[in-house]
């Protein structure tokens, strides 16, 4: 009789289930969901420290040590210019030719006929002197009219004014600029060549205040050319305190090695700054959710856990983040994504099981 009754009850919900299989369906989902879990993989918190990355780009120019102008000594007529942009020249390598204009030349022949009655004057008034007509004043006046009118000869021959004159490199340099042009007639002090040593060379780029605020001279930067793979170490030389009003950005220099860039090459630097304590971790780790907010998912007793951080160094592989960590527990790197809080978490090997 009591085996007939528990074949009739197993019969009876047998054919409850039967009837309504979603309500039988649901109870077993709700069964295994509450004994669901995810596999991940972690890494214990650590504290650490990143330099913060400031990124700038620019130009690079000779430096105001390696500059070299060469200028026009006295105004002349362009004969004719050797040099070229781009070209690298050696000490002693003739750059230009200047030829003396019209007027330059009336004052040098000006100057040789004052020069010629200046020295028969003296010699008349020494003849003069030796047969007492001339006093010692007198021929002390003479000879100084002299001196001056030789001393201003002298000078305009040193410039070129007497003829045609090379004008030749005082050091070997690279020529980033030419002015002069054959036949022009050029002022006095006018640039004509300029020229730079490839060992004086800077990047010079822009920072915004914010970012120029972090970068001091003597930094470490890592200088890559557009276009290129190869970094090359430098340093900055020059942290600017004022924002130039034509960009209005704030003026970096980053000097730069013999074997660096080409003048008027474009390049990138990524200069080190001041390192940044916090807690360290991979940047695989950080987590954006929905609003734009970065966090990171913690395991707290076998269960996943968000928290909020702020990244204050994005440093490549590793960030360095501030935020409420628990030190004690690890943090989640793969399968994060698929965790919500209060999850259960199931480690992916033996040092994930370690660092429970």
């Amino acid at each position: 009789m009591k085996s007939t009754l528990l074949r009739s009850l197993a019969c009876g919900a047998a054919l409850a289930c039967a009837a309504l299989p979603p309500l039988c369906a649901r109870a077993d989902d709700d069964a295994g969901a509450a004994d669901a879990s995810v596999k991940v993989q972690t890494t214990p918190v650590r504290s650490g420290k990143l330099a913060r990355t400031v990124i700038a780009y620019g130009v690079a120019q000779p430096g105001p040590a390696s500059r070299r102008q060469v200028m026009a000594p006295v105004a002349a007529t362009v004969a004719a210019v050797y040099a070229h942009v781009g070209e690298t020249v050696a000490r002693g390598a003739p750059l230009l030719e200047l030829a003396p204009t019209p007027t330059t030349a009336a004052n040098y022949a000006a100057a040789v006929s004052a020069a010629r009655v200046a020295h028969d004057a003296l010699l008349r008034t020494r003849e003069l002197r030796a047969q007492q007509l001339a006093t010692e004043p007198q021929v002390a006046a003479a000879e100084k009219a002299d001196s001056d009118s030789r001393a201003a000869l002298h000078a305009l021959d040193a410039q070129g004014a007497g003829g045609p004159r090379v004008l030749h490199a005082a050091d070997g340099g690279v020529v980033t600029m030419v002015s002069a042009v054959a036949g022009a007639i050029v002022a006095e002090g006018s640039p004509l060549i300029e020229l730079a040593r490839p060992s004086g060379l800077v990047l010079v780029a822009g920072l915004t205040p914010a970012d120029a605020r972090l970068v001091k001279a003597g930094d470490a930067a890592k200088v890559v050319p557009i276009g290129g793979s190869g970094a090359i170490g430098a340093r900055v030389s020059l942290a600017g305190a004022a924002v130039d009003p034509a960009s209005g950005l704030v003026p970096v220099e980053i000097s730069l090695p013999r074997t660096g860039l080409l003048p008027g090459e474009s390049a990138e630097a990524r200069i080190a700054t001041a390192e940044v304590a916090g807690f360290l971790v991979p940047h695989a780790a950080v987590l954006v959710n929905d609003h734009g907010e970065t966090y990171l998912v913690q395991v707290e007793h076998g269960l996943a856990k968000s928290v909020p951080v702020q990244v204050r160094v994005a440093g490549g592989a590793e960030d360095i983040v501030a935020g409420a960590l628990d030190r004690g527990a690890p943090i989640v790197l793969a399968g994060a994504y698929q965790l919500q809080d209060g999850m259960k978490v199931r480690y992916g090997g033996a040092a994930d099981k370690a660092a429970q």
